[in-house]
C-alpha cells in the first residue's frame, strides 16, 4: 500500500518517460509530414515549424497538468486506504484491503502473519487530513513537460537550417525514425521483451499513429 506520507513519485518511471516522448514524436510527425515538399516555401516550413513547437508546447503543459492531477489522486487514495485498514472491522478485513492495494503478484506471496505485519505499521503512521503535492511532484510534472516539448527539437532543427524542404524533411523523417527505434528499444529492455524486435515495432506503430491522427484530422 503507498505510504501517504511519501511523495506519489520522486522521479518519472523508464515507461513514463517512454510514453512522453512516443507521444511527442507523433505530434511533431503529424504536422511536419503534412508539408507538401512540392510546392513548400519558406513561410509554409515557418508555418509549419511553429505549428509543430506550439503544439508541442501546449501538450506538455497539459501532460503536466494531467501527471500533477494523477499525482494528487494516487495520494488521496493512498489516505483513503489507510483510513479504511484504521476502521476495519478485524484484521482480517484489513488484510483484505491492504491486498487490494499491493500488486497482485506482490500480494499473491505474503501470508497472513507478513499482512499482520503491514497492518500494525500502518497503524502507527500519521494520517494526513488531505492529500498535498510535494515538490517531486511539481519537479516530476517539468519533466513531463519537457520530455513532450524537447522531442520536438531534433525533428524540426533539419527545417531551420536546410533550405530546400524536400531534404530538410527526408532528414527529419530520419532522426524521427531513429527516435522511434530508441525509444522502442528502451521499451523493449525495461519490459523484458526482444528489445530489437521491439524497436522494429514501436517505428512501424510510431508511423501507424502518425496516419491514424492525420487520416482523423489531427
Amino acid at each position: 500500500m503507498p505510504d501517504p506520507s511519501r511523495s506519489f513519485k520522486p522521479v518519472l518511471e523508464p515507461m513514463e518517460r517512454i510514453s512522453e516522448i512516443l507521444f511527442g514524436l507523433v505530434m511533431v510527425l503529424t504536422l511536419t509530414c503534412s508539408l507538401s515538399v512540392a510546392s513548400a516555401g519558406r513561410e509554409e516550413v515557418r508555418t509549419v515549424l511553429l505549428s509543430a513547437l506550439g503544439c508541442n508546447l501546449a501538450w506538455g503543459i497539459i501532460d503536466g497538468v494531467f501527471y500533477l492531477l494523477a499525482c494528487f489522486s494516487e495520494r488521496g487514495r493512498g489516505i483513503v486506504a489507510l483510513r479504511a485498514v484504521r476502521k476495519a472491522a478485524d484484521a482480517s478485513e484489513a488484510h483484505h484491503i491492504i491486498a487490494d492495494a499491493l500488486p497482485p503478484v506482490l500480494a499473491s506471496v505474503l501470508s497472513p502473519a507478513e499482512f499482520e505485519v503491514m497492518r500494525q505499521r500502518l497503524d502507527q503512521l500519521p494520517v494526513p487530513d488531505r492529500p498535498r503535492l510535494t515538490k517531486d511532484n511539481w519537479l516530476g510534472a517539468i519533466a513531463v513537460f519537457l520530455l513532450v516539448f524537447l522531442s520536438t527539437l531534433p525533428v524540426v532543427i533539419p527545417f531551420v537550417f536546410i533550405n530546400q524542404a524536400r531534404v530538410a524533411l527526408q532528414i527529419s523523417n530520419g532522426i524521427a525514425i531513429v527516435m522511434l527505434f530508441l525509444t522502442g528499444y528502451a521499451f523493449g529492455s525495461y519490459a523484458g521483451h526482444r528489445p530489437w524486435r521491439m524497436a522494429l515495432s514501436m517505428v512501424v506503430v510510431g508511423g501507424a499513429l502518425v496516419g491514424i491522427t492525420r487520416a482523423l484530422g489531427g
